[in-house]
């Protein structure tokens, strides 16, 4: 393969990563009841996962390709199942606040590969937007990181309260 047609597709891979992440957080928004914090912030990146979906297709755009039809899916089936697996574990909040913080630094490691693959085919542009993309995404895996133990207190309170849901 070419320099620019692994770019594509790696951007193409992005895309879907970005598909997964969106229906992954929004299953995890959905069933949070008990966390505001933590069902605020994921509403927040959300937003800002929509629009890094966006981005990335208008670099696929610029190279006159399309998005991989079947990579979503199969992102969007896959970010399904961890939904369904987290919702029959007893600390799916925990369990579902550690993911979050995995896929993020996943995102940070696929989004630096990305902009040294851009640099070196030319496109400045994509590295631009892909360097954007890691600065929102390096911010939640942060904003992850920090609240954690916070998460897992609350969790652990929770739970040890007679009569009190504490996993979602």
């Amino acid at each position: 393969m070419t320099h620019q047609e692994n770019y594509l597709a790696w951007v193409k891979d992005a895309h879907a990563m970005e598909k997964q992440a969106e229906s992954m957080l929004e299953k995890m928004a959905g069933r949070l009841e008990h966390y505001p914090d933590l069902k605020a912030r994921i509403k927040q990146h959300i937003e800002e996962t929509r629009q890094q979906q966006v981005l990335v297709q208008s670099v696929i755009d610029r190279f006159d390709t399309s998005h991989s039809t079947l990579k979503d899916a199969v992102g969007k089936l896959s970010a399904f199942g961890q939904a369904m697996g987290g919702m029959l574990a007893d600390d799916e909040v925990v369990k579902g606040a550690i993911s979050g913080y995995v896929f993020e630094n996943l995102e940070i490691a696929s989004y630096t590969s990305l902009i040294a693959a851009a640099e070196l085919v030319g496109d400045r542009e994509g590295a631009r937007i892909f360097a954007q993309i890691r600065e929102e995404e390096v911010a939640m895996a942060d904003w992850a990181l920090k609240h954690l133990p916070d998460v897992t207190e609350q969790f652990m309170v929770r739970s040890a309260a007679p009569g009190v849901e504490a996993k979602k």
